[in-house]
């Protein structure tokens, strides 16, 4: 295979701005294709311009300010991006591929497109449907940014998805045709998670006593992930047995998710640590006994790869498309006492079930990186070849 010279746009990623789950997918991924030979230029935003490379992969850093709404930001991002990527071209060569993940720098490969005839491939990590519960309508960025989604859709050349869920979804509410879609799944680099620690010292760090199970959250503190779901079920298992709730992440709900718990009589059984560093995240899902995804939509689920690498079970909700049910984990539906019973069983099976196992394995079959680029690359081919 020849050497492709391709261009990543984010608005995330592990070595400059981060928000979420584009981060890690965009960075391991272009890591991923370095390491196969290819060349990788990831345009991104930071605080400042600067030009690095990191693991194989060329950043170019667009100084973006956080002033104003997302979308005011995003299109002052998509500005700079231009200019950048011109630049960039100017000095190294013609790219093969342009390659933009959601919705934030559509405006930009919309641009290079229509002006240079540049194509793009775009993969969706989620939709404004999902994330904010069908909620068009009542704000105009919403309205907006549904509008760049869609035109993502229509104008790139093929549509990345990681699940048969958000393909669905994508192809209900923007009517993108079966021959442009591919569904590749996220990824992680195995081992990044598991790592040997005193489980005792890290709960007795937050006041838990050493041997009391932990059941894990993280994620953002959101309507989409369902903490407050979490809550209102671990209120429930409480009546039953002994537990603790570790809540890791930020977000609107978290205010509200604390006085839930307080309100429930549960406060003292909840820790809400907000955000966290990487290596106390890490801490987490190996001193943890299992890791619960309460999530009301979940295109995916990077977490769960992030439990399965530290040997842990899941219980997911059944927007969670990678669980195999009482397999690699227990789906419960998206309501308390459901996810209460899937707690149940997991906390009463500790010790005796294979699930982070097999999800481990899993790892090693399906969800590493080299298979993930292999994949993508068939993608940039086919696209090439047109």
């Amino acid at each position: 295979m020849k050497k492709i010279r391709i261009g990543m746009f984010t608005w995330e990623s592990l070595y400059s701005i981060r928000v979420g789950g584009i981060s890690p997918h965009v960075s391991e991924l272009s890591e991923a294709l370095a390491a196969e030979g290819h060349e990788v230029h990831l345009f991104t935003r930071s605080r400042d311009d600067s030009d690095e490379t990191i693991n194989g992969v060329h950043y170019h850093r667009v100084a973006c300010d956080q002033y104003g709404g997302i979308v005011e930001q995003m299109n002052r991002m998509c500005d700079n991006m231009y200019l950048r990527f011109l630049d960039v071209r100017e000095k190294t060569g013609e790219f093969d591929v342009l390659h933009g993940h959601d919705w934030h720098p559509v405006n930009v490969l919309y641009r290079l497109k229509a002006e240079l005839g540049l194509p793009f491939v775009l993969t969706f990590h989620s939709t404004e449907w999902g994330r904010n519960g069908n909620l068009h309508g009542e704000w105009w960025e919403a309205k907006e940014i549904s509008h760049r989604e869609w035109l993502g859709g229509y104008e790139s050349s093929y549509v990345i998805t990681p699940s048969e869920i958000l393909t669905d979804e994508i192809q209900q509410i923007y009517k993108i045709p079966d021959y442009k879609l591919w569904e590749i799944p996220n990824g992680i680099n195995v081992g990044k998670i598991k790592r040997e620690i005193d489980a005792g010292n890290i709960k007795k760090h937050d006041g838990i006593r050493p041997f009391r199970p932990v059941v894990l959250f993280t994620g953002r503190m959101s309507y989409q992930k369902g903490p407050d779901l979490l809550v209102e079920a671990a209120a429930r298992v409480l009546t039953k047995r002994d537990a603790q709730f570790v809540f890791i992440g930020d977000g609107e709900m978290r205010d509200n998710c604390e006085y839930q718990a307080h309100k429930l009589g549960i406060g003292n059984s909840c820790n809400f640590l907000g955000y966290v560093p990487d290596n106390t995240l890490i801490d987490w899902f190996n001193a943890c006994d299992l890791v619960c995804v309460p999530s009301r939509n979940e295109p995916f689920g990077i977490v769960v790869l992030e439990a399965w690498d530290a040997m842990k079970p899941v219980v997911a909700s059944d927007a969670v498309a990678i669980v195999d049910n009482f397999k690699t984990g227990v789906i419960a539906h998206k309501e308390p006492s459901s996810i209460a019973w899937g707690l149940n069983y997991v906390l009463e099976g500790l010790g005796r079930n294979k699930m982070g196992e097999q999800g481990n394995d899993l790892l090693k079959q399906k969800y590493n990186w080299k298979t993930i680029a292999g994949e993508t690359l068939k993608v940039y081919e086919k696209m090439i070849k047109e």
